[in-house]
């Protein structure tokens, strides 16, 4: 992995301008009550964690008041509490909680990214947003060259995968259902930590931990 490629890309992402609606909603989401007086973000948010990670996270995109507002993936939303919690029990994390750059966390043989890098309104971008911003995602994963597991959180995050591989037929979705792909690397799907999936226990911390341990079995060969 050559860490100034990686560096690069990251750069190329943040000063991404491509999708006109995606700049205009993560430039004017007005900030929650509970978060008057920061200063938000606002740009695409770049992958996060251990370039030599063998484990690679794939979301959806960023939350509004989360990476939005933090620039960090998966940071100061409860998604992001859920995701670093499971990963500081598996041995990825080493701390459980991610509130902010500079709050010492830092990933361990993992890394986290997401399909699209713009916070999309209602959490939802378009085919055509998710098309345009493909191309980081398969950059990426070409740098993260020792990955051997891919987590997609999500059936939309599944699909982006499937759409970089060109997979024919497209992956079945569902939780932990795993998929070989043609670089050998191993896709896992997961149920997405979103409030939505744990408020119903759809996702309950055991099922996101064996997520997490299966990534550990095939990291360790």
């Amino acid at each position: 992995m050559a860490p100034d490629r990686l560096a690069a890309l990251q750069e190329a992402i943040i000063s991404c301008r491509r999708c006109p609606r995606l700049v205009a909603w993560r430039e004017e989401v007005p900030p929650r009550a509970a978060f008057k007086g920061q200063t938000y973000w606002r740009r695409p948010v770049p992958g996060f964690g251990d370039p030599d990670a063998s484990v690679v996270v794939v979301g959806l995109a960023p939350a509004a008041h989360g990476a939005n507002r933090t620039g960090r993936m998966f940071t100061g939303d409860r998604s992001g509490d859920w995701l670093y919690r499971a990963m500081w029990r598996s041995g990825f994390a080493n701390r459980p909680e991610s509130r902010g750059d500079g709050d010492g966390l830092r990933l361990i043989g993992a890394w986290v990214t997401s399909s699209v890098r713009c916070a999309p309104p209602a959490n939802k971008p378009t085919p055509e947003e998710r098309g345009a911003c493909l191309g980081y995602l398969r950059e990426e994963l070409a740098l993260l060259d020792r990955a051997r597991v891919l987590v997609a959180l999500g059936a939309l995050a599944c699909d982006a995968v499937a759409t970089l591989y060109a997979l024919k037929p497209r992956p079945r979705f569902g939780h932990l259902a795993q998929h070989p792909l043609p670089d050998g690397r191993l896709l896992v799907c997961s149920y997405h930590p979103s409030q939505q999936n744990t408020f119903t226990k759809k996702l309950t911390e055991p099922m996101l931990d064996a997520v997490f341990e299966l990534a550990r079995e095939v990291q360790a060969g």
